[in-house]
């Protein structure tokens, strides 16, 4: 198995983990030119646009079976899992709702100031459109980690698009009832994407689209952004783990091929001062892709997106994990807590030996909607605020608005706006009547 082992002693290395930082993908933009063409022709032509693509590259004819899934459908769902399976799913829901009940807002008002209201109305949204894979990728896991945190929000109405062409995954039909998600439509690519972003006849248009999808489905969110709220354009998965000598190699090779296993484009990385860490994981490697089903997948990972690095310190390891801002960043370390308060760019950080990065997958609490790509120097994980609107809220008297009619009027007039200064000048004119 051939991964790019460096250090960051070699001369080369900084244009090297530049290259890493970057992700070095070359996605094709040629899909950009057939995702405006289907964008606009669902946007004209409606729902007859999106049965026709729905046929050609689904091979399902919602004529045939139906454009929105039924409720007996999603009975059916139910009685195809096991007793225990619903309760893992459960367990799951349980765990996620919690973490995000604590990050609901309330909207505040301050009236400490004679004359003057001040505040913040939380408004949730009206109607949010979740995105989930389907097909051979079909992630019950993805319904949840959307939905819930909509829920918490309080948003109105959760709507599901889900390309049907090898039917559902019962737990994502039960997962979906048990998360609120109010209808689900057997549609995917970026003409689902179109759809609720412009409304057809059998599918409402909704404030904000979110969730995973291919490169088609990135685009295509792109796209509507602006229309419509997005929760981001992401990337492939990928995960970087910080580890020193006091790490188990079995356990970070393990933790490394579970997002190799995810795409050919995932990215994962080992950043540790330990050279003899670095050589056992990667006899690990080697050992543990020969169990694995999606071998292939993961192999060309590790050979094209997959580097062990070994660095000077453990200092210099965590500098570079700041660097790289991995989606997942695992701190396989002695003292997970210290090393923390070093890390400044990450969508979400694993803390010592037994935090695999599956547990954030699954449910841990925390969102797996994560910032990719570098994007975690100056994004945050899906959460309730995506689901929520801020209003300013002001409220002047005329005792409040003539203290401040001056200085209202001398920074109008030095930005050259007559008529905003005139709106207070007026004001205070008509007080002295």
């Amino acid at each position: 198995m051939n991964i790019n082992c460096y250090q960051t002693s070699d001369p080369d290395f900084q244009e090297r983990f530049q290259l890493l930082c970057e992700r070095n993908l070359d996605l094709d933009m040629s899909a950009d030119s057939v995702v405006a063409e289907i964008l606009e022709r669902v946007r004209k032509e409606g729902d007859t646009a999106l049965f026709d693509y729905t046929k050609r590259f689904d091979g399902l004819d919602l004529a045939d079976v139906g454009i929105e899934v039924q409720s007996a459908e999603i009975d059916a769902a139910f009685d195809r899992l096991s007793a225990s399976q619903l309760k893992d799913i459960e367990l799951a829901i349980e765990r996620i709702t919690t973490f995000h009940q604590r990050q609901l807002r309330q909207s505040w008002f301050d009236d400490h100031e004679p004359g003057v209201l001040l505040g913040q109305k939380i408004t949730p949204l009206s109607r949010v459109g979740i995105y989930v894979p389907g097909g051979k990728a079909s992630y019950p896991s993805s319904v949840l980690m959307n939905a819930i945190p909509a829920q918490v929000a309080g948003v109105k109405e959760i709507v599901m698009v889900s390309p049907a062409a090898l039917g559902y995954n019962p737990a994502v039909l039960v997962s979906a009832r048990l998360c609120g998600v109010k209808r689900i439509f057997r549609v995917g690519g970026a003409q689902a994407v179109a759809a609720l972003a412009y409304g057809t006849p059998l599918i409402p248009a909704v404030d904000k689209i979110v969730g995973p999808g291919n490169i088609y489905v990135a685009l295509a969110k792109r796209r509507v952004f602006g229309r419509v709220g997005i929760d981001m354009v992401a990337g492939p998965s990928e995960i970087m783990v910080v580890a020193d000598e006091s790490a188990n190699p079995v356990f970070v090779a393990a933790d490394l091929l579970s997002q190799a296993e995810h795409d050919e484009l995932a990215v994962v990385v080992l950043v540790t001062p330990s050279q003899k860490l670095s050589d056992a994981v990667k006899l690990e490697l080697e050992k543990q892709l020969a169990m694995l089903q999606r071998r292939e997948i993961a192999q060309r990972s590790l050979q094209d997106q997959g580097a062990l690095i070994t660095t000077a310190n453990l200092d210099q390891a965590l500098e570079l994990a700041n660097q790289f801002a991995a989606e997942h960043l695992e701190l396989a370390v002695a003292d997970p807590l210290l090393a923390l308060s070093s890390i400044h760019n990450a969508g979400a950080v694993f803390l010592g030996h037994s935090t695999p990065e599956a547990l954030g997958d699954y449910l841990a609490g925390p969102n797996h909607v994560l910032p990719t790509a570098g994007t975690a120097r100056f994004s945050s994980p899906l959460g309730v605020d995506d689901f929520l609107k801020k209003s300013s809220v002001l409220s002047f008297s005329s005792a409040a608005l003539k203290r401040y009619g001056q200085p209202l009027m001398a920074l109008a007039e030095m930005e050259g706006l007559e008529a905003h200064g005139r709106a207070v000048s007026l004001r205070l004119k008509d007080q002295e009547i």
